[in-house]
């Protein structure tokens, strides 16, 4: 296992990306987008060690750790992990009940898990997930990042209660303040909109929060800052090993929320990785963002963090910004770093209204506007998975979505098969008065009845043959349909003969005791066979 994951690890230690090279230029365009994604983390890091009911400290070490193993060794530069609020929600219940140690042991069994699916390579089982549900998923995010800014237009201290370790409701802001939190969100958003018609020399959303701040410092205004929602002045995240008992009591504690954990990351990651994929023309790498998913949480668990996931609201910023390559992950994990040693009191002083500006634009660009378009010229499964997929996005968290989705899909899919079946009945041209049913569709176990209703046993003459050329034998339904029918006619005291069946169908029946002598005197086939239910010996034809 040590081997397979070094190996893995080794494939993407090189922090060029060979189609974005890496010229004086760009290096510059990389760095600024880190520092842009870097300030955009701070207020969610603390937001979410908020919900979770840890210090913020804790969410920032975990922003700063996760955020920088997976920026070398991640599956898609340019992608952004941290601490999130799918994560939070599910530890809240955890650390309530059993103290933050018992979370950092969590987090570290969560790691474990995750460098385990991306050892085995479970992760290209992503590609599992229709489009319908990725578009549902992006929408339901955009909606859930938008939701989570309008905690800032909240008196600031009310919107958190017990010193940080609860979520209290918190009073609205109202006259002055509102409006000048709202003009100064507008503000952010028309500089990021903008400054790309003037200039590309600085990340637009890194301009709009330095314009913002500089407005509020200067002219001295009252407005909620980044330093009222908690410090975040800390030094070096320690190691610290979880003091918990190591007895199987502590293991049935922990292992039920780091399987949900390691789940909900993985899936907002890999799908992160394809969004990101689709917006850089990249494709693959999902096995190697399970390894270091799971490198980072291990580690950050060892190191007082929360554990984390991809980001795609800050993904979304470094992309548009211009970071491409693993330097920009990496530039944000240090300043992140950098902020918390060295610079608490400057990044304090950054008004929230910027911040919610940055990530308001990432709400409009991340929403797929073409999906209210299409709905209703796309089939009416897809269009009723994509708003279901959102609708429990935002009502329960991303990994129940995407399940969801994916599950109503494999139905719908699945009736729609099953309707297909049915047969096309002639006379055989080779032997007289032989009744020929031509199968047409897949046989499995949504069609397995349908096919069973096919066949007239009554009017049919002494030999049937059914013929397979255009159908596939798929399941053990299947198998269970053609042996009802053999007995239908078995008990009329009919012949039925089976014909052209692929070799996985052929394997299928031989497995199931269906098939006692294989026939090979079909050129094209090998498999096609005459089944004679009276004498339960079959032979060539």
């Amino acid at each position: 296992m040590a081997r397979a994951l070094l190996a893995s690890f080794a494939e993407n230690l090189s922090l060029r990306d060979p189609d974005a090279p890496l010229t004086p230029g760009q290096l510059r365009v990389e760095v600024l987008s880190g520092l842009t994604v870097a300030l955009a983390l701070v207020p969610e890091a603390v937001a979410f060690a908020f919900v979770a009911g840890v210090e913020p400290l804790v969410g920032l070490y975990a922003a700063f750790i996760v955020g920088l193993i997976t920026a070398i060794f991640g599956g898609r530069p340019g992608m952004i992990s941290g601490a999130t609020g799918a994560l939070a929600v599910v530890m809240v219940s955890l650390v309530a009940q059993h103290g933050v140690e018992y979370l950092f042991a969590t987090v570290v069994l969560m790691g474990l898990i995750q460098l385990v699916v991306g050892i085995m390579r479970w992760g290209k089982f992503i590609r599992l997930v229709p489009h319908p549900v990725m578009l549902g998923f992006v929408n339901g995010l955009a909606i859930v990042i938008f939701l989570a800014q309008l905690g800032q237009f909240q008196v600031p201290g009310s919107a958190h209660g017990g010193g940080g370790h609860g979520m209290a409701n918190g009073e609205w802001l109202t006259g002055v303040p509102l409006y000048l939190m709202l003009g100064l969100v507008g503000l952010t958003m028309l500089i990021i909109w903008a400054m790309p018609k003037i200039t590309n020399a600085v990340p637009a959303p890194l301009a709009g929060i330095a314009i913002v701040a500089a407005i509020v410092i200067g002219f001295g205004l009252d407005v909620p800052l980044v330093g009222d929602l908690a410090s975040i002045e800390g030094g070096l995240p320690p190691f610290h090993i979880p003091a918990v008992p190591l007895n199987w009591e502590t293991f049935e504690i922990i292992l039920p929320y780091a399987l949900i954990l390691a789940a909900i990351g993985l899936i907002e990651s890999l799908l992160t990785l394809n969004l990101v994929g689709e917006m850089t023309g990249k494709r693959g790498g999902a096995s190697k963002e399970c390894l270091a998913q799971g490198a980072a949480n291990t580690v950050t668990g060892f190191f007082g963090g929360m554990g984390g996931c991809a980001m795609i609201g800050q993904s979304m910023i470094n992309v548009k910004s211009g970071g491409r390559t693993r330097v920009a992950g990496i530039a944000a994990a240090m300043f992140l770093l950098g902020f918390i040693l060295f610079a608490s009191g400057l990044i304090e002083q950054i008004p929230l209204a910027a911040l919610v500006g940055v990530m308001f634009m990432v709400v409009i660009g991340t929403f797929a506007w073409n999906s209210l378009r299409i709905l209703r010229k796309v089939p009416r499964t897809d269009a009723f998975v994509t708003i279901l997929v959102t609708i429990v996005t935002v009502a329960t968290d991303l990994a129940t979505a995407v399940v969801v989705g994916v599950i109503v899909s494999a139905l719908a899919y699945a009736w729609s098969n099953a309707t297909r079946i049915h047969a096309i009945k002639r006379e055989s041209r080779t032997e007289a008065g032989a009744q020929v049913y031509e199968i047409q569709g897949p046989l499995f176990f949504g069609s397995a009845d349908g096919f069973m209703e096919i066949f007239d046993v009554a009017s049919d003459p002494d030999v049937v043959i059914v013929d397979f050329a255009a159908s596939r034998v798929a399941d053990q339904s299947a198998l269970q349909a053609i042996e009802a029918v053999a007995q239908r006619y078995e008990e009329a005291g009919k012949v039925i003969q089976l014909r052209h069946l692929s070799r996985d169908c052929h394997e299928l029946l031989s497995k199931a005791g269906h098939l006692m002598v294989d026939s090979d005197d079909d050129p094209d086939y090998e498999l096609a066979v005459d089944y004679s239910v009276k004498t339960g010996i079959i032979g060539g034809h």
